[in-house]
């Protein structure tokens, strides 16, 4: 299967995408109809209970679900059509793998340092940027925000070991 953008092989055609996200919408409809249901969806003496409002939102969710996954069902003009190639995958993965790193680094090292290494890691490697500009620029950002949220807004945000040992805990 190849797409429209080049002939690059179709990782996942429009038609499973379409029925994969009708499926996912319909199980989170269901768990909020069955959670409302188990907190009370019932209409009781002084009103309706707290899960009145959220069981029928649930229950919208999955009718709606069902008939996107019977139009996607049905519909064949959407057999053959691409969603996403490997080409286009690949592009989207080299920025929202290093995303998930970043974030998942920020835990252990703080949000100044995690985002310091970020922001001078993607200059060189998808700005093609040299690594003192790029050192310069992820440490000035780091800088504007720690003095913008810490200093201005006294908003503290995660910090690290090395924020730790200068004493800005």
């Amino acid at each position: 299967m190849s797409d429209d953008n080049g002939g690059s092989r179709s990782i996942i055609s429009l038609k499973a995408m379409d029925v994969a996200v009708a499926l996912v919408f319909f199980a989170f409809g269901l768990l909020v109809a069955y959670d409302s249901y188990r907190l009370g969806a019932k209409w009781a003496e002084d009103g309706p209970q707290s899960g009145y409002v959220p069981f029928y939102i649930g229950l919208i969710i999955c009718v709606a679900s069902l008939v996107n996954l019977v139009l996607a069902l049905r519909v064949r003009a959407a057999d053959g059509e691409s969603f996403v190639s490997a080409e286009q995958l690949k592009s989207v993965l080299s920025v929202a793998i290093p995303t998930l790193v970043y974030v998942l680094a920020i835990q252990f090292f703080g949000i100044y340092v995690a985002s310091t290494v970020f922001i001078a890691l993607f200059m060189v490697w998808l700005g093609k940027y040299g690594w003192l500009r790029s050192a310069l620029v992820g440490c000035g950002v780091s800088v504007a925000f720690f003095l913008m949220f810490e200093i201005w807004f006294h908003v503290p945000l995660p910090k690290g070991p090395i924020e730790a040992m200068l004493g800005l805990n």
